[in-house]
C-alpha cells in the first residue's frame, strides 16, 4: 500500500467513531453495494442533501479509501479558525460573535484536531476562491494515481423550491474529468452513480438513510464529435441515472 493507504488504515478507527457520531439515531440501508469499484481510478457521483451525514455513510460503505474536495483553509489552524468565525458571523450575525467567544476553548480543540488530522481521511485541499478548473486538474491527478474521489452534486441540503428538491442540476466537473482522462491519458475511468435519501433528517433524530448504488458509467457512452456535446450528454446521463436510483428507494 502507498503511504496514504497505510495512514488511512491507522486512522480508520477514528473515522468509524466520527461516522457513528454523525449518524447517531440513523439506520443505514444500502442497495447495490457490490457495484462499488474495488481498485483503480473511480469517480463516485451522487446527490448531496445530508451535509456531513452523506460523507459519513460513504466512509462506512465504500470498501476502499475515498477522497473528497475540502476548502484548503481547514488544513491550517489559523485559517480554519477564521473560517469558522466568518460563518458564525454570516449566519448568526452579532450573536455569532458571542457564540465564538463563549465556545472558544472547545472550538480551539476542535480546530486543532480537524486541521491536524483532516489530510488522513482522504481530503483533496482546494482553494474555493480560485478557478474551478484548477480544482478539476488536482482531482485528475488523484485519478491518474488510481484513487477514488467523491463528487457530490448539491449543497448538502434540500432545495424546496427546486424542480427536484433532492437532486439539483448536475455540474460539468465530473464529465470534464472523465473526458480529459480518456482523451489525454487513455483512461476510461468508471463513474459510479448513487442516490441518497433520508440524510436530510436532522442530526440526532431517528430515521433511515437509504443509498442506492448503480452500475459504473463511462464517458465513452457519450463521445461526440466535439467537446461540449460530449460533456453535456454525459452530464445529463449521470443526472438521469441518479434520479432513477433515487426514485427506486423513496
Amino acid at each position: 500500500m502507498t503511504g496514504f493507504e497505510e495512514e488511512f488504515q491507522r486512522f480508520r478507527p477514528v473515522i468509524n467513531r466520527l461516522s457513528n457520531i454523525a449518524l447517531l439515531g440513523k439506520k443505514v440501508e444500502v442497495k447495490g453495494q457490490d457495484k462499488f469499484i474495488q481498485q483503480g481510478p473511480n469517480i463516485i457521483v451522487g446527490n448531496h442533501v445530508g451535509s456531513f451525514k452523506d460523507i459519513a455513510v460513504l466512509f462506512k460503505v465504500v470498501p476502499r479509501p475515498i477522497f473528497f474536495t475540502a476548502n484548503k483553509m481547514i488544513f491550517d489552524v489559523d485559517e480554519f479558525n477564521q473560517l469558522i468565525k466568518k460563518h458564525l458571523r454570516r449566519y448568526l450575525k452579532s450573536f455569532g460573535l458571542f457564540v465564538d467567544l463563549y465556545f472558544r476553548p472547545l472550538k480551539a480543540y476542535f480546530v486543532r484536531y480537524i486541521a491536524t488530522n483532516i489530510s488522513k481521511v482522504g481530503t483533496i485541499p482546494v482553494d474555493l476562491y480560485q478557478k474551478k478548473r484548477l480544482a478539476i486538474r488536482k482531482c485528475e491527478r488523484y485519478l491518474r494515481d488510481g484513487r477514488a474521489i467523491v463528487a457530490f452534486q448539491g449543497r448538502g441540503r434540500i432545495i424546496k423550491k427546486a424542480k427536484n428538491p433532492y437532486i439539483p442540476p448536475f455540474r460539468y466537473g465530473v464529465p470534464v474529468m472523465a473526458y480529459n482522462l480518456y482523451q489525454q491519458n487513455k483512461i476510461n475511468v468508471p463513474v459510479t452513480p448513487l442516490a441518497i435519501f433520508g440524510a436530510h433528517v436532522p442530526f440526532g433524530f431517528p430515521g433511515t438513510i437509504k443509498m442506492n448504488v448503480g452500475a459504473p458509467m463511462y464517458i465513452t457512452e457519450c463521445l461526440r464529435e466535439d467537446f461540449s456535446h460530449s460533456i453535456e450528454c454525459f452530464r445529463q446521463l449521470l443526472e438521469e441515472r441518479v434520479t432513477k436510483l433515487l426514485l427506486d428507494i423513496v
